[in-house]
């Protein structure tokens, strides 16, 4: 699932993915030309569309509704602890069985 997360823009790579229960992790490659707010927004809205059209129970579910996703999320920047939160995200799911372990150096 990762590289270029929609044909408008080619410039925004995702470079990892991962989920728990109740949320995301995506770490994305921004040019700073873009905003932040219309890849998120872009993000939700495509994922939404297409989660509806393959799953039945959440076009009932959502009908009438445009989204599905809540209004806010959360964004930092990477800096110099890339390879940190890349493997941060990778182990979503393990952190509540103790085998995750967010080290910052």
């Amino acid at each position: 699932m990762k590289g270029v997360i929609y044909d408008g823009m080619p410039e925004v790579k995702m470079l990892e993915v991962n989920h728990d229960e109740d949320h995301i992790h995506i770490l994305l490659s921004i040019p700073p030309k873009i905003r932040i707010s219309d890849v998120v927004r872009r993000i939700k809205s495509t994922t939404g569309r297409l989660l509806k059209k393959k799953y039945e129970y959440m076009r009932k579910a959502y009908w009438g509704i445009d989204g599905i996703w809540s209004d806010g999320y959360f964004v930092s920047t990477v800096g110099l602890n890339e390879e940190v939160i890349r493997k941060y995200i990778e182990r979503q799911g393990e952190e509540d069985r103790g085998q995750a372990q967010l080290v910052l150096e």
